[in-house]
């Protein structure tokens, strides 16, 4: 009979894991609100009030710091992809989902990473985590594009990818930045209004 003892933890592991949590999330914040090419690894390790030869332990450089961050965002899409009524559309799944990820970025808890950067590129190619979460988020959300397209709730002419590429791009759109720069709109206001742009697009019905 396989035994149901806890593993305990040693304080020094619980302190360590306390430590990247705090690493990762600086790097979350500074990714949104600076971006890659301008983060520094000072400036995480100032933010955390850690010395940099202690950051280097956890993470041995910038790009793994991002690849971090983005394991961490990941892992939250998954969560809030479970987490979805089973009973609920394949389109209206899609729309929640990107309404989330919109909802991420108004809030600066999506990072901005560039997409020409090979190092980072490279970084995150070999990061199994993050790897297998994309391809567990990308597998679900293709099967509810399709399912929406065979239903008739997407365009059958688009293929199934360059739909999820979409849906993906709005969680780092400028879109939403522009229009909360103007403080004309609510960050509710904003995602509605993205949201109408991305699913029923802009000519008029």
């Amino acid at each position: 009979m396989a035994s149901t003892t806890p593993i305990k933890v040693s304080f020094k592991a619980q302190m360590l894991l306390a430590r990247e949590d705090a690493i990762i999330k600086s790097v979350n914040r500074l990714l949104a609100e600076k971006g890659f090419e301008a983060m520094t690894v000072d400036e995480v390790a100032a933010d955390v009030g850690i010395a940099k030869a202690s950051l280097y332990k956890h993470f041995p450089s910038k790009e793994d710091l991002a690849a971090a961050a983005m394991v961490s965002v990941m892992r939250r899409a998954q969560a809030y992809l479970e987490a979805l009524p089973a009973d609920s559309s394949c389109m209206d799944k899609l729309r929640d989902v990107v309404q989330w990820t919109m909802g991420l970025k108004l809030a600066g808890e999506m990072p901005s990473l560039p997409s020409q950067n090979s190092s980072l590129r490279a970084t995150l190619m070999g990061n199994k985590d993050y790897m297998d979460g994309l391809m567990e988020v990308s597998d679900r959300l293709g099967a509810w594009i399709e399912a929406a397209q065979a239903q008739g709730s997407l365009n059958r002419k688009l293929p199934p990818i360059a739909v999820l590429y979409t849906l993906y791009a709005r969680a780092c759109d400028p879109v939403l930045e522009f229009l909360k720069i103007g403080d004309l709109y609510s960050n509710e206001e904003i995602i509605a209004l993205v949201l109408s742009t991305c699913f029923e697009g802009l000519a008029t019905r």
